[in-house]
């Protein structure tokens, strides 16, 4: 969701990580802040500090309403796969722009591997839209927490490379269509 909102003053301190730098910052109680986008669970928030991200479970020191996701149960039957995998990296967003990882290009390889019966291992290789940015951190922890969210998967390894370097062309058509290029 995005929002174009008149600025709001925060209800209490909260931390949040600086974009493009990835460095935490704390916003003070009472600092007049617009929220500039909602995905994946996070916020996108403009403050005299500039933009910054806000987790979901701080939602209430922006004026929202914090939700609660509950984690799936694990039954016999739950089949964690590739599918479930990036389905789960759809919730990750890049803050400044407002299309998933997955269809920005930025998951190279996925692999799900079976401990045993109802326990999940999960690798993701992804890169950045740039090597320098500072939020590369929040983000494959992001990937890595959205991972661990799935029934059964007890380890998750999101690992950054640069290799190939992202590029445009490997957006998917939705992303296209999401960034108004299609």
């Amino acid at each position: 969701m995005n929002f174009n909102s008149d600025p709001i003053k925060t209800t209490r301190n909260v931390t949040a990580i600086q974009i493009p730098s990835g460095i935490s910052t704390e916003i003070p109680e009472g600092s007049e802040v617009t929220i500039t986008q909602s995905l994946g669970g996070t916020y996108t928030i403009l403050s005299s500090k500039g933009l910054a991200r806000v987790d979901g479970k701080d939602a209430d020191a922006l004026g929202l309403v914090v939700t609660r996701k509950e984690t799936p149960a694990i039954t016999g039957d739950t089949v964690v796969d590739e599918k479930a995998a990036l389905k789960q990296l759809r919730l990750v967003f890049d803050p400044e722009i407002p299309v998933n990882i997955v269809d920005l290009g930025l998951v190279y390889e996925t692999l799900v591997d079976k401990i045993d019966e109802s326990t999940y291992k999960i690798n993701v290789k992804m890169t950045l839209t740039a090597p320098g940015c500072g939020m590369g951190p929040a983000i494959a922890a992001d990937a890595q927490k959205r991972l661990l969210e799935l029934p059964g998967v007890i380890e998750a390894n999101v690992d950054l490379t640069w290799e190939p370097p992202w590029s445009q062309n490997m957006v998917s058509e939705v992303g296209r269509m999401q960034l108004g290029w299609a």
